[in-house]
């Protein structure tokens, strides 16, 4: 029966190719989905991977790693004195106002951080170095976002806020599909551009005659030269995160509570806690999950139609064989089986190919557009799985004209 389900796989190339197609398309829209949502989930947790801090001290009402209440600078020296703490940095996340040199503004994320510390360096730095960010007004970019900062190397300078940026760096891979483009300077920097005002002022005038007021916006660039330097924090500055690391041996939960104890109004997460509590909030209370497994099974049906169309007019079209092999006396599990054997090639022959089209489609992604499509060996396996059960599925639909089948037609005529 082996040789027959390849015979009728294989005789009529036509039909194969595009019963191959479908499966190709299934089986990749199915991936590509289920890779999207694994590497958005992943990536926001971007900042947390360029950490390698034991213990993060936050705002009680930390929401996501993005989505918190800031803390006082204050209580970074009172987490330095708490017992068993090795070493803690102060980590800033704000969002800012790019300006480019055409007027155009996006919205960014600021990452202030000690370029001399030890518990976040930002992940593979193509370009520039850690130092050079403790210049003023400088900054570090993700490659993947030169293009939406309208910026093009290293030397670039454009604006966040009233104040000016210089681009001394880049990096490859720190861009989070949930998150506005980052941009990694040092503290006393992100704090300036934090709490640097507006870009733009607002001027109206009423018109001699009827008609309506006038409102327009000027921008006034600044002069970096005549730019103070930005000031060291001082503790009426604010932080949104301590970042800690425990001494050597120390009960990493025992820690925790004498931070909480100390520090009020904080709570203090492993970077597994972040990790999960980050992830939990993309995956439950956004809608992304339920968009792209609906755009999954939209793959499947798709691939499941076309299959049992291809395989249903196969049958029909050798109904003569089949009744041949009944009336010779085959029973009726080898006649399935080889209908399902035949539906299990199609969904190995077209399994492959489209996994390899969608590494492919990964690595041009992450290449061109700093986004992650993560294709696990589980997700690997469960689109095989997937593609298999499609196919033997499609194939009950085919093996029900044959069950219906009298032998003695065949000898019709």
């Amino acid at each position: 029966m082996v040789s027959i389900a390849r015979k009728h796989l294989l005789e009529d190339i036509p039909r194969f190719l595009v019963a191959q197609a479908g499966i190709m398309f299934a089986v990749s829209l199915v991936t590509i989905q289920a890779g999207i949502f694994t590497g958005f989930i992943r990536s926001t947790t971007q900042l947390i991977d360029n950490s390698s801090a034991d213990i993060w001290l936050a705002s009680a009402s930390l929401v996501h790693t993005e989505l918190t209440l800031p803390i006082p600078l204050a209580h970074l020296n009172q987490a330095r004195e708490v017992e068993g703490v090795e070493r803690a940095e102060a980590l800033i996340i704000k969002s800012g106002v790019w300006r480019d040199r055409t007027d155009e503004i996006a919205v960014v994320r600021l990452v202030g951080f000690d370029p001399d510390g030890r518990l976040f360096i930002p992940q593979n730095i193509t370009q520039g170095s850690l130092s050079a960010i403790k210049a003023p007004y400088t900054a570090i970019v993700d490659s993947t976002n030169l293009k939406s900062l309208n910026v093009s190397k290293v030397g670039d300078v454009a604006q966040i806020s009233t104040l000016p940026v210089e681009l001394v760096g880049l990096t490859q891979g720190n861009r989070s599909i949930a998150s506005n483009p980052f941009i990694f300077t040092d503290l006393a920097n992100s704090n300036a551009y934090a709490n640097s005002g507006q870009v733009a002022n607002l001027s109206c005038k009423l018109p001699s005659g009827s008609g309506d007021i006038q409102c327009t916006n000027t921008f006034t660039k600044p002069d970096p030269n005549a730019t103070e330097p930005p000031k060291d924090l001082t503790s009426a500055d604010t932080i949104s995160f301590i970042l800690i690391q425990a001494r050597s041996g120390e009960n990493i939960q025992a820690l925790q509570q004498r931070l909480e104890s100390a520090i009020p109004d904080t709570r203090a997460y492993t970077r597994e806690e972040l990790t999960q509590k980050t992830q939990q909030f993309w995956q439950q209370r956004t809608g992304i999950g339920f968009i792209l497994g609906l755009g999954a099974g939209v793959g499947v049906i798709v691939g499941g139609i076309i299959v049992g169309q291809i395989l249903y007019s196969s049958v029909s079209d050798r109904l003569q064989e089949y009744g041949t092999l009944k009336a010779m006396g085959a029973s009726d599990r080898i006649i399935y089986g080889a209908i399902v054997e035949q539906a299990v090639w199609m969904a190995v022959l077209g399994y492959f190919p489209g996994m390899a089209l969608c590494w492919a489609v990964g690595i041009w992604t992450f290449a061109t557009q700093g986004i992650v499509i993560l294709i696990t060996p589980t997700i690997a396996i469960a689109v095989f799985g997937i593609s298999v059960v499609m196919c033997v599925g499609s194939a009950i639909f085919a093996i029900q004209k044959v069950i219906r089948l009298d032998p003695a037609t065949v000898f019709k005529g």
